[in-house]
C-alpha cells in the first residue's frame, strides 16, 4: 500500500470539476486524495508515484476509463490497483465491460456516499 501520514491515497479520475471537488470532499478526512482528469493523466500519476485505488470514470474525452482501465491493468506496475468504476452509465453491458478488463467494482452516479465508503473500505482491505 502507498499509505501517507497512515492513509491510503486514492486518485480520482473524472473529467467533471463538480464529481471531482463532491467526490474529494467525500474522501478527504479518510484518505489522501489525487485527482486527474483525463485517463492519460491518471496513467502518468500512476507510473510517478502509485497509489492504492482508483476511481474511475468511464465518459470521458480522448481516452475513455475503459481504455484507461486496460491500460492500468496490462501495466505490472499499476495491475494490482484496485480500480472502481463511478459511472453514470447503467446498462449491465457497461458493467459487463467494467468487469471484463479487471475492474473490481461498479458504482453509478450519483454515488450514495454510504456505498461509496463502504466499496472503498472494502477493496483497500
Amino acid at each position: 500500500m502507498n499509505i501517507k501520514n497512515g492513509r491510503p491515497t486514492i486518485l480520482i479520475v473524472d473529467d467533471t470539476p463538480d464529481n471531482i471537488t463532491l467526490l474529494s470532499n467525500l474522501l478527504k478526512d479518510k484518505y489522501n486524495t489525487k485527482v486527474a482528469t483525463s485517463g492519460a493523466t491518471a496513467l502518468q500519476i500512476v507510473a510517478g508515484a502509485p497509489v492504492d485505488l482508483i476511481l474511475l470514470d468511464i465518459m470521458m474525452p480522448d481516452m475513455d476509463g475503459y481504455e484507461t482501465c486496460r491500460r492500468l491493468k496490462e501495466d505490472p506496475h499499476s495491475s494490482a490497483i484496485p480500480v472502481l468504476f463511478l459511472t453514470a452509465k447503467s446498462q449491465p453491458e457497461d458493467e459487463a465491460m467494467g468487469l471484463s478488463l479487471g475492474a473490481v467494482d461498479f458504482l453509478r452516479k450519483p454515488v450514495n456516499p454510504d456505498v461509496l465508503f463502504a466499496r472503498v473500505a472494502l477493496h483497500l482491505r
